[in-house]
């Protein structure tokens, strides 16, 4: 069936951002439209997926892209992009061999391989973080690549001053406390009998503080974590991985998850300090892939996350036809009380067009804070593909939602990133990735962070589109 006559179609055209012949650009010029704030200063960097086939071959899932790290630079008087693919060894061995070699996320080939036999050649192809002195770019599970932070050429793979190595579980959602230089991360080491999450903390000088195992209910699919000042948090949920279908039975890891509701969601509290589990506390039966923030209110921990009453890896296939379910998500706070391993609160919000890819103040990462942004679905809970068709900030002092809605064929993708106005509360810009279905165009839109629903006060068009991709971030220049 073409595209445009599919039934109950609410992203028409989004074909096109899944079929283009992404070109890289170098420090190219980019035209704004429109009044960019005097302290936008910096650079926005994005990762994603690029390219979703090689050599006349197709891949079905969102996740099976080439990575491609972007960076639009926002100076006085000038914009630039650049943008490259990440020189990953997947990457490169297909490259060469000029066919796919490597089974992915959601697409598996009669001859396809697996990294070392024992998982996937990850793609590197979700998020991008600046970290002493380089970018790191993230895959869904393993260590992350390091590119050039001016021109992004990949420099290789990212050990940590080899203390970790090749086949280290490590995710693609960092956190780093911006206020003491210290990266935390985890990895999930997949087994039916004994699943264990690896917990890694990292010093301000890039020393590895510690790295725990510790034991997991189920063999679960865990995307994200938050962090407070005294907590590291994980909800797990019941998608479970069956790593010896992927292993031995040839299955793609979208085809080896099971969902298993029955066994409950769960919270991990794990002390921030030392790694170690201090309470597991059942929270129902959702599915929760991003967690927003998380922060410390006397003996208590408010975690906030955007919770699904089903897994959203589904609903990532098969290109272009994605999120054809009904099912919907909100974002939830609970607060904790970690000494007695109970949640006390549980606060829904009501806003619930199966948002997703929060983002906050990242100077508020693991402290109280009043707002954040993430995309939404207008069509939520209907039949039919859809896609990212609003921007929204959700106060937290009022759970009111601040909607802006695109036009017609207009489409964003990434988290939105933040840029505070320095020495001003409550003062900053957004900045969002958008694709114009209808024209097949590339921006970047910038709104007041506060005032969504007036439309951007700046537009930086893009002189070739890209496809729509994951997490960004905001790397503010130094002060001069």
């Amino acid at each position: 069936m073409h595209a445009s006559d599919l039934p109950n179609d609410h992203a028409p055209l989004i074909e096109r951002a899944f079929t283009l012949d992404v070109g890289e650009a170098v420090n190219a010029p980019v035209h704004v439209d429109g009044a960019l704030p005097s302290y936008v200063r910096g650079t926005l960097l994005l990762n994603g997926p690029g390219r979703f086939a090689r050599d006349g071959f197709q891949y079905r899932h969102w996740l099976d892209g080439d990575g491609m790290v972007a960076a639009l630079r926002l100076g006085p008087g000038r914009a630039r992009f650049t943008n490259r693919f990440v020189r990953s060894g997947k990457f490169v061995r297909e490259e060469s061999d000029q066919r796919p070699v490597f089974r992915t996320f959601g697409t598996a080939f009669a001859g396809d391989q697996l990294a070392r036999g024992i998982g996937l050649e990850s793609p590197v192809n979700v998020s991008v973080y600046p970290y002493r002195g380089a970018l790191l770019a993230f895959g869904e599970q393993g260590l992350p690549w390091a590119v050039d932070p001016v021109t992004l050429e990949t420099r290789g793979l990212h050990t940590f001053d080899n203390q970790l190595n090749a086949v280290t579980p490590f995710s693609a959602h960092p956190k780093i406390d911006h206020r003491t230089g210290e990266l935390f991360n985890f990895g999930v080491s997949f087994s039916r009998q004994h699943p264990m999450l690896n917990v890694f903390r990292f010093g301000a000088d890039g020393a590895l503080v510690y790295r725990r195992r510790l034991p997991l209910p189920y063999p679960s699919s865990i995307h994200d974590f938050a962090i407070s000042a005294s907590w590291l948090l994980f909800y797990v949920s019941p998608l479970l991985l069956d790593v010896e279908a992927m292993l031995r039975g040839g299955a793609t890891v979208i085809d080896a998850l099971a969902w298993e509701p029955d066994r409950g969601s769960s919270l991990l509290v794990i002390s921030r300090e030392t790694g170690q589990l201090v309470a597991t506390i059942p929270i129902g039966r959702q599915y929760c892939l991003h967690l927003i923030n998380a922060f410390d209110q006397g003996s208590r921990v408010l975690v906030d996350v955007v919770e699904y009453e089903q897994p959203l890896y589904p609903e990532y296939q098969v290109i272009p036809h994605l999120f054809t379910g009904t099912f919907r998500g909100h974002p939830v706070r609970f607060t904790i009380d970690p000494a007695a391993g109970v949640a006390i609160e549980r606060r829904d919000v009501a806003y619930s067009c199966s948002p997703d890819f929060p983002a906050h103040d990242l100077d508020a990462t693991g402290r109280e804070y009043e707002a954040f942004w993430m995309l939404g679905i207008s069509a939520a809970g209907r039949p039919g593909r859809k896609f990212f068709d609003q921007i929204v900030r959700i106060d937290w002092t009022t759970g009111a939602a601040d909607v802006y809605q695109a036009a017609p064929r207009q489409y964003f993708g990434g988290e939105p990133a933040f840029v505070a106005e320095p020495g001003v509360p409550r003062s900053g810009v957004v900045i969002c990735q958008a694709f114009d279905a209808e024209r097949t165009a590339s921006s970047m839109l910038v709104f007041d962070a506060f005032d969504l629903a007036k439309g951007p006060v700046a537009t930086a068009r893009l002189a070739e589109p890209i496809p729509l991709l994951f997490h960004s971030t905001f790397a503010a220049d130094e002060p001069t």
